[in-house]
């Protein structure tokens, strides 16, 4: 009997020793999409898009316009000319959509380059938010990983850090 005494005043003590943890939560997707940087960035990249599709539109009739002349003019060229030609705008047509590929792949990339460092810099954010405000713990969500199922509103920190990080942006 005295032990189980023991053991429920013991259990009482350590229970009571425990400090009370702060915890908050962002939702994460929110967080990145209406971030201003985010959208100047998307903003950007899609002028550089446009401004591709644009020089790419251009580089294509180009090729077109060369490819017809060559249709209208081939029955006055030798076979032998007429294959050199054919085989010259092969080559070329294949060396003009591998250049669009590939800076087309690089405007991609340069993209993504950014976004991974803007979520990095948001990253760092909720983590000095959190040191800064004695968080034990900020968790993140998303509606495509919902790892926080509930969560009170009082602990809802993404429009805090959302509006801080904008007020940041804006400096």
């Amino acid at each position: 009997m005295k032990n189980i005494i023991y053991a429920i005043a013991l259990m009482m003590l350590l229970a009571s020793c425990q400090k009370n943890q702060k915890i908050g939560f962002v939702d994460n997707g929110k967080i990145i999409n209406e971030y201003q940087s985010k959208k100047d960035l998307e903003a950007k990249y899609q002028a550089k898009d446009a401004a591709f599709q644009r020089r790419a539109d251009s580089i294509g009739q180009a090729f077109q316009t060369e490819a017809q002349s060559f249709q209208d003019n081939a029955n006055k060229m030798s076979p032998k000319a007429q294959q050199e030609k054919y085989q010259e705008l092969g080559q070329k047509q294949q060396y003009l959509k591998q250049q669009m590929q590939t800076e087309q792949q690089e405007i991609q990339q340069a993209f993504q380059t950014e976004i991974d460092t803007l979520i990095v810099k948001v990253k760092d954010y909720v983590k000095d938010y959190g040191k800064t405000n004695g968080y034990t713990y900020i968790l993140g969500t998303s509606d495509a990983s919902a790892t926080v199922l509930f969560g009170t509103e009082e602990n809802d920190l993404t429009q805090t850090i959302l509006d801080a990080l904008n007020k940041e942006y804006k400096k």
